[in-house]
């Protein structure tokens, strides 16, 4: 053993060493200093002030001021996307400002965005009104002359050309005179005019005919142009609408549901003079308005691009300020001493560089006091953290996903890097689609620096951050689709001629009868004469299943022996002797047997049923076994293993708690003592760290005799549904290969059986088209997701606990826009 611990260290195979500090920092060079491991990220403070809100802390009010100057910047954000303009990729390379000089700029540019928002909201009502009015004159105007009857067009003709004519008043005859129009204002038909939301003009009409009991007529036309909303900036479609009734009481109750329904209402005169004279006064207003909100629009634009100039470089400096200040707020204030002190997790081997960090920090404030750095006991169980790169960052999040590794335990990140695409692989084996899924994850590769920093949707996020994992599927697919010789569900001669030929020229054709075995066997992978063979089905079942279960029992033991490696690093002799040998003895003294029965049979070619075997062994290990017997001494063997079996049980049930028992006792047996001790021993017991006071706690043997029963049946029972579970290699091999056989027979071979260029290319069509969403994306992820079970239910339950927490350092890097 001691090899073992003669080998270098794995940088993955346990996390790093962690040491808990404590910082004593002066209150001049705090901030400065927490500025600098924030660039550095490598300290993760700890909340001295978790019994406190959020506004009993000392920096509250520098905090407030932060996220008021984050609201401030967003507005700015939102205003500039509003306005279209495009977004600069490169930050301004102005001088650093102070936050205090930065607060005062952003509340003056919030101050005059305001204003400018403001004035154009006027404008832009303004303008809505005058285009209103302008609709409603030319839509209202037509529905008068058309409401009228062929003698008044006519009389209102009269009265446009002749009689508002100066000559004409002097000249006219009484007769001529009486016939003036002025008599039509006696009538009793009046009318009012305006304009509408598109929405509401049903509602509105049949409120309109209710109320005044139908004794109204509603003239509507849609108008020729949209209003802007000068609030939400959307466009609203309106109508323009007429009501002639009678009366004033029809009056009263017409305006008042013109207002309910916000219904703007347009003074009209029925003088299409007047009309045309309030036409040209409202043209020319609109003319000066749109001069006004253009020149507007300008100069709100050339404002917000001297802010987006900047706005980055500010966004990112009120990040940090906030974050520099709510890890400010996590440490404790001495108000005596005047200095604030921290506590937190770092890696032992980053010590230097933060003493070199705090060491500039008090150099730069010219504080008198240096800053304090000492290492002090730990009060709970260390962070978890792996140094990972971009390839390896992809498997460690997999499985950080089913729970973090426990503090120093073995990771499985080290083994997932090459199992996890192996045994995806062995469920997608083709080495076509292998090639397809190659591709995708070059040119996410190729891409890397392009992608790297933009916003992707949530599946392209995933898949980019996965590309690694793609390409190790993909080329491990490659790998198992040569030694299922598929491509496509196409068999290729690839590394020689068939080992089989007929017998004679009459089976060329039918390759199922007449084929004898002339040579030595097909050098890599499958025979290519087993595909549309009748025993073709039968022989894969077999090859694939008993693959399974093998690749199954290597992993599991694999699990077992990391769980060695886990008991010997924290030097639990009792873990390895009444867990791990024991485990190990039930799991190959069953499954193990049986993987070695599958490769003995493959190497004598024995017609044995091991179904038979396996059953036997437990209901008649004395009976002989007859054909069923593959090598000699199989029945004595069978009955040591299955003795081994039963004799594991209990050394995994009972053992290891009542020596926990006996340890626990003898360690604390002289504690009832403890009393007769000093007052000064009194003190230093009750400040004690958490961690040590745990070992005092009372001993619960019964919780204990319960958790390794539980342990002990999960692993009995686990052993035989894992080994189960893993047949699910078989199953989605042989799904992925029949839906690739059908899609190739039934679609391609079809459609290309008939002598039609249409139907050659629907069914090439059809066929791409299956095999890239079916084929290339549900059953990579179907694939992926149970890869992904056989590693946390199957292979992690052996060894791995996963109740740790990651190390979240203090980091400038680490900050997204999220957190404003």
């Amino acid at each position: 053993m001691e090899f073992f611990d003669n080998l270098p260290a794995m940088d993955l195979m346990r996390s790093e060493r962690m040491t808990f500090v404590q910082l004593i920092m002066p209150f001049e060079s705090a901030h400065r200093a927490i500025t600098y491991l924030g660039e550095l990220g490598l300290l993760q403070f700890r909340d001295l002030n978790a019994d406190r809100s959020p506004f009993q802390r000392t920096f509250v009010n520098q905090v407030k001021r932060c996220g008021e100057m984050s609201r401030k910047l967003r507005f700015f954000k939102d205003q500039i996307s509003k306005a279209g303009l495009i977004s600069s990729l490169h930050s301004a390379t102005q001088p650093d400002v102070e936050l205090e000089e930065l607060e005062i700029q952003l509340a003056e540019h919030e101050h005059e965005l305001n204003e400018m928002n403001a004035n154009s909201e006027k404008l832009r009502q303004a303008y809505n009104e005058l285009l209103e009015f302008k609709m409603v004159l030319q839509k209202a105007g037509g529905f008068l002359v058309s409401g009228k009857s062929p003698v008044a067009v006519e009389d209102r003709e009269l009265d446009e050309n002749i009689h508002s004519n100066g000559d004409y008043v002097e000249t006219a005859s009484l007769l001529e005179k009486e016939m003036r129009p002025e008599t039509m204002e006696q009538s009793r038909v009046r009318f009012i005019s305006g304009i509408i939301c598109k929405s509401k003009v049903q509602i509105f009409e049949r409120m309109l005919f209710r109320a005044t009991r139908g004794n109204m007529l509603f003239n509507q036309g849609p108008a020729d142009e949209d209003i802007v909303d000068p609030v939400t900036s959307e466009t609203v479609e309106k109508i323009v609408f007429v009501v002639f009734f009678s009366g004033e009481q029809a009056r009263m109750k017409i305006l008042k549901i013109c207002e309910a329904f916000s219904a703007n209402c347009y003074p009209v005169p029925e003088d299409i003079t007047k009309q045309r004279q309030i036409s040209q006064e409202v043209l020319s207003r609109l003319s000066e308005i749109e001069t006004t909100l253009g020149a507007g629009y300008n100069h709100r634009n050339r404002a917000l691009s001297s802010i987006q100039f900047h706005l980055n470089k500010w966004m990112n400096m009120v990040r940090r300020e906030k974050a520099i200040y709510d890890t400010l707020n996590m440490l404790n204030f001495d108000v005596t001493k005047k200095c604030l002190v921290g506590e937190g997790w770092c890696p032992i081997f980053a010590k230097a560089k933060i003493q070199e960090a705090l060491q500039r920090a008090t150099y730069d404030s010219n504080s008198q006091v240096g800053i304090i750095f000492h290492e002090m006991d730990a009060p709970e169980s260390p962070p978890t953290f792996f140094r990972t790169n971009r390839f390896t960052s992809a498997f460690q999040e997999i499985v950080d996903a089913y729970g973090v590794a426990r503090y120093q335990e073995a990771n499985p990140a080290v083994y997932t890097v090459v199992t996890f695409p192996f045994l995806f692989a062995v469920m997608f084996g083709d080495w076509g689609h292998g090639i397809c899924l190659l591709l995708g994850a070059l040119v996410l590769i190729a891409q890397e620096r392009k992608l790297t920093g933009q916003k992707l949707g949530s599946f392209m996020e995933m898949l980019f951050g996965g590309r690694y994992v793609l390409l190790l599927m993909s080329l491990f697919s490659i790998y198992c689709g040569l030694i299922y010789n598929e491509f496509f569900s196409v068999p290729f001669n690839i590394f020689g001629e068939s080992a089989y030929k007929c017998r004679d020229t009459s089976c060329s054709d039918a390759r199922s009868v007449g084929l004898i075995k002339y040579q030595d066997p097909y050098p890599f992978g499958v025979d290519p004469s087993w595909r549309g063979s009748r025993s073709e089905l039968p022989f894969l079942n077999s090859l694939k299943m008993k693959m399974s279960i093998l690749l199954g029992v290597v992993q599991m033991n694999l699990g077992i022996i990391l769980s060695y490696f886990n008991a010997r690093f924290f030097k639990s002799t009792l873990d390895i002797r009444f867990q791990f040998v024991p485990q190990v003895i039930f799991l190959n003294s069953l499954f193990g047997y049986l993987s070695l029965l599958i490769i003995i049979k493959w190497c004598t070619g024995s017609q044995a049923d091991l179904y038979h075997v396996m059953i036997y062994m437990f209901l008649s290990p004395t009976d002989d076994l007859g054909e069923n017997q593959l090598f000699w001494g199989q029945k004595p063997l069978q009955i040591i293993l299955l003795l081994l079996a039963l004799i594991a049980v209990p050394w995994m049930l009972f053992p290891k708690p009542f020596i926990l028992k006996k340890l626990h006792s003898e360690r604390f047996q002289g504690r009832t003592y403890q009393m007769l001790g000093t007052s000064e021993m009194d003190i230093d017991g009750d400040t004690e760290p958490d961690s040590a006071r745990q070992h005092h706690e009372e001993f619960n043997f019964s919780e204990v005799f319960v958790h390794q029963m539980i342990h002990s049946i999960e692993f009995v029972l686990g052993a035989v549904s894992n080994t189960a579970s893993y047949l699910r290699l078989w199953a989605l091999s042989l799904a992925h290969s029949e839906l690739s056989t059908v899609f190739y027979e039934k679609v391609l071979l079809l459609a290309w059986g008939y002598d039609n260029l249409i139907i050659r290319l629907v069914g090439l069509a059809v066929f791409a088209f299956a095999t890239a969403f079916i084929l290339l994306m549900m059953e990579t992820l179907s694939a992926f997701l149970h890869a992904l079970r056989l590693h946390w239910v199957e292979f992690q339950n052996k060894f791995y606990h996963g109740d740790g927490y990651k190390f979240r350092p203090f980091s400038f890097s680490l900050l997204t826009e999220e957190e404003d």
